[in-house]
């Protein structure tokens, strides 16, 4: 998939064509929206767990959380065959996959504007990038091979002797991928989200970068880096 078919695909535009604006799944103000390719694809390629959610039964939202694979501009993933969410993607014609990075609590104390006038509230910051698109299911035990195929090399990559789908009996796999079905997401509408406190004056930023970078949570200091890599 070249850069700029990638491009294309980050537009926020309506999935049926119409022209003008068009409803997206994450509200996302210009401040924190996040237009480039290659930052898109980063994120989701270093995202280990997503959630997928389709319409169910009855218009009753349904949600499971699963890694996906980037496929050049498609997202390949399975679901349990035992799942109800499998069972319904044949009458779900869409989907929608969310992929959530480092988040944050932010404490007006941060803000070097609380000393000054004190008109501060606490908020949250995180990055976030959700995907749109057609829902293909698939239970072709070829297909089904590859695609968990995909996902173990992707996640054993790092390991120094990673495992491998071939590793185990093929009678095994065999009978494992009967209890999964495939699915394929086709990357429609790509919307990113980073809320890094972009709108707060920059003596406010350093002091959330500030007090996020010196906490003992992990998770802060992810997003005081993520806050950091902005400038």
């Amino acid at each position: 998939m070249t850069e700029g078919a990638w491009q294309q695909r980050t537009l926020h535009r309506s999935p049926h064509g119409t022209n003008g604006p068009s409803l997206t799944a994450m509200y996302t103000p210009p401040a924190f929206r996040e237009d480039d390719p290659e930052a898109l694809r980063a994120s989701i390629a270093s995202s280990r767990l997503a959630l997928l959610t389709t319409n169910g039964p009855e218009g009753v939202p349904l949600v499971t959380p699963l890694p996906l694979v980037l496929d050049g501009g498609h997202l390949i993933g399975h679901l349990a065959r035992a799942n109800p969410h499998a069972k319904a993607l044949a009458t779900a014609p869409r989907a929608l996959a969310v992929f959530l990075g480092p988040e944050a609590y932010v404490s007006p104390g941060f803000y070097a504007s609380k000393a000054e006038h004190g008109r501060v509230v606490p908020t949250w910051n995180y990055e976030a990038i959700t995907v749109e698109g057609a829902l293909e299911s698939f239970d072709d035990p070829a297909r089904l091979h590859d695609a968990v195929s995909r996902l173990t090399n992707r996640h054993e990559a790092s390991r120094a002797e990673p495992w491998a789908v071939t590793d185990a009996p093929p009678e095994f796999i065999a009978a494992q991928l009967r209890g999964i079905i495939g699915l394929r997401l086709s990357i429609e509408r790509i919307t990113g989200k980073r809320k890094l406190s972009q709108n707060r004056p920059e003596a406010d930023q350093d002091g959330v970068r500030q007090g996020l970078a010196t906490s003992e949570d992990a998770r802060d200091q992810a997003v005081a880096r993520a806050m950091a890599n902005l400038r």
